[in-house]
């Protein structure tokens, strides 16, 4: 009888294939340094959500069908060697699928930054600033994809088993340092950051305990959470 296959196990094989993608196909490359850039453009400017939402979606949907291309570029692989004809449109199909998400990301972006861009010495000089909540999670977002795309370069692990650095830690320590920034607008500063370290602690020291991380690879994304959001939340901290 086959074994269950968990819902953990499930995700981190899907993380996987993410970071399969990044190893092997250079465009995933492209997509997701422009994916950074454009998340870290969307700090200068004041955003609304459903803007911020629009680019999330259009962010999203280029990298779902850069990797369904190339799922479908290894199956017809797979399935013949030759010169088929059908196989051919497969390929063409799949790449015009690409070629569609892109161009209206770059829709998207246009219409999401175009007034801001020609107004650029009046929005970015005067507020360099976003809400709390959207900068937090565009700040988890931008660790994780930095966490990735590191463990990718070494060639070590999987998406969250192993490897360098350790993307769990790297998530967790940067929660802490947003609890603990934005925890000073409080009269409970204190017990806030102290709980914050604690959780990422318990993250840091289960991945070790388990045997999934080295103790240098948890420092490690500890580190890369914590220098991200620092530098982040020092040039964004909002009013």
């Amino acid at each position: 009888m086959a074994r269950r296959t968990s819902l953990l196990e499930s995700f981190n094989w899907a993380f996987d294939g993410v970071v399969h993608a990044l190893r092997r196909e250079r465009n995933m490359w492209i997509h997701f340094g422009a994916a950074v850039f454009v998340l870290l453009a969307s700090l200068f400017f004041a955003l609304t959500r459903l803007e911020v939402i629009a680019l999330f979606v259009a962010i999203s949907f280029v990298l779902i069908t850069e990797m369904l291309n190339t799922s479908i570029e290894h199956v017809v692989d797979l399935v013949t060697d030759e010169l088929d004809p059908r196989a051919k449109v497969a390929k063409d199909v799949a790449a015009g699928a690409v070629l569609v998400a892109t161009l209206n990301a770059l829709v998207v972006a246009y219409l999401v930054f175009y007034d801001k861009i020609t107004g650029v010495p009046y929005t970015v000089l005067r507020k360099l600033r976003t809400s709390p909540i959207d900068l937090v999670v565009v700040t988890l977002v931008l660790v994780m994809l930095t966490a990735v795309i590191v463990k990718a370069l070494t060639r070590r692990g999987t998406a969250f088993h192993g490897g360098m650095p350790s993307v769990h830690a790297a998530v967790a320590f940067a929660g802490w340092v947003a609890v603990t920034v934005f925890g000073t607008q409080t009269a409970y500063a204190l017990p806030i950051s102290a709980i914050g370290f604690f959780m990422a602690m318990l993250v840091a020291q289960s991945r070790v305990q388990a045997g999934i991380h080295t103790t240098l690879e948890v420092v490690t994304g500890a580190l890369l959470g914590v220098g991200i959001s620092l530098v982040i939340f020092r040039l964004w901290y909002p009013t």
